[in-house]
């Protein structure tokens, strides 16, 4: 079990916010739209900072996010890739990256110091696994340098929907040990927010970090080396032991707006000691 740092950007900033308020979600209690993102945390601080410090900590695998859309909001994202490219010149190898990864640019953040692109709306297509789109961006990254984000939601079955377009359009592919077991053969890792707790700092998804222990449990007892990152509402020591227990300690995880780096109350350093 292992401390997955992450940075992510927005606006040209690193950012802490509520997740699904990204690209105006549903507001659940009145139907209508919110108003627009909520911010948990501002950083005077560039990307490269950040990654200075996960470098000088020796915490590699961490991720980085670019928040806006490249289609809708083309300079804002331009300005979230400048971020980027600075941590990734600071931590070279030492960090993942997501947000608008395609064949076109994959090969570029590669390049430019990214251990591998994470990708998940690219893959999807009118909610359904594009199996084409998957052998391209494969093509064009590698699978070895490839990770699926499977961020998902929970539906009034109780199952784990995978969520595109900044979690708020739903596909048909549930999380499952069929469904992670498949995919697990065509990408490198796994980054998996729980999207209905991101960014809340009120505990973690328990239903699904036990599914995922589960899973990573069979896998390690067939011998596999696959990684799952969890991601999602991790705001004390005890969820940290939660999903320790609940994996068998194979889980990784990520801590964002609890972190003390982003006005958490959470310390970085005793988040790691935790972890191992």
């Amino acid at each position: 079990m292992k401390l997955r740092p992450c940075i992510d950007i927005h606006d040209g900033a690193v950012k802490q916010i509520v997740g699904d308020t990204i690209g105006g979600s549903v507001n659940p209690r009145t139907g209508g739209m919110r108003a627009g993102v909520t911010e948990n945390f501002v950083s005077f601080n560039n990307a490269d900072y950040y990654a200075r410090i996960y470098r000088k900590k020796n915490l590699p695998g961490g991720h980085i996010i670019l928040l806006n859309s490249k289609e809708t909001e083309p300079l804002r994202y331009e300005a979230d890739k400048m971020q980027a490219l600075g941590a990734l010149a600071a931590y070279p190898q030492g960090m993942q990256i997501g947000g608008g990864i395609n064949p076109d640019n994959a090969a570029d953040f590669l390049n430019a110091g990214a251990s591998h692109v994470i990708v998940t709306s690219y893959v999807f297509r009118d909610g359904k696994l594009d199996t084409k789109a998957l052998r391209r961006i494969q093509n064009a990254a590698g699978r070895e340098k490839l990770v699926l984000d499977l961020s998902c939601k929970r539906n009034e079955n109780g199952d784990y929907v995978v969520f595109t377009d900044r979690w708020q359009k739903p596909t048909e592919l549930v999380i499952s040990d069929g469904t992670l077991t498949q995919l697990s053969s065509e990408c490198d890792e796994f980054l998996i927010h729980a999207a209905d707790v991101e960014g809340r700092k009120a505990g973690i998804e328990e239903p699904l970090s036990k599914l995922l222990g589960s899973w990573l449990q069979k896998m390690r007892r067939q011998g596999s080396g696959f990684e799952v990152t969890y991601a999602g509402g991790v705001h004390s020591l005890d969820d940290v032991r939660k999903l320790k227990e609940a994996s068998g300690g194979e889980l990784d995880f990520t801590v964002g707006s609890a972190l003390d780096l982003f006005g958490g109350s959470l310390s970085l350093d005793e988040l790691v000691q935790t972890s191992q």
